[in-house]
């Protein structure tokens, strides 16, 4: 599954946030290894905005725990595309 929201991060459609939310909660073991990262693929504004804007019932979650985290300072300095590389290099080694 790890590897499945990796692919939907570097793929860019904005749509695919719900549903690596939707991965990231079918267990406990899910949730500890899909990282929230792979949900910014378009970046943490963007997946904001497209989290406040829909009417998904997993959409306000999600948007909340963004929000907590990022409160938190979870994603400063956050680059989607330093992301993408890390990963990529992660996934190719």
């Amino acid at each position: 599954m790890r590897l499945c929201c990796f692919q939907l991060f570097n793929s860019g459609d904005i749509d695919d946030v719900l549903l690596v939310w939707s991965a990231k909660q079918a267990s406990f073991d899910a949730a500890c290894s899909i990282d929230i990262e792979f949900q910014l693929g378009h970046g943490l504004d963007a997946t904001k905005a497209y989290l406040s804007a829909s009417r998904a019932p997993a959409a306000a979650a999600a948007l909340e725990r963004l929000r907590e985290l990022e409160a938190d300072g979870e994603f400063e300095g956050f680059s989607v595309e330093e992301r993408s590389a890390s990963y990529d290099r992660y996934y190719r080694d």
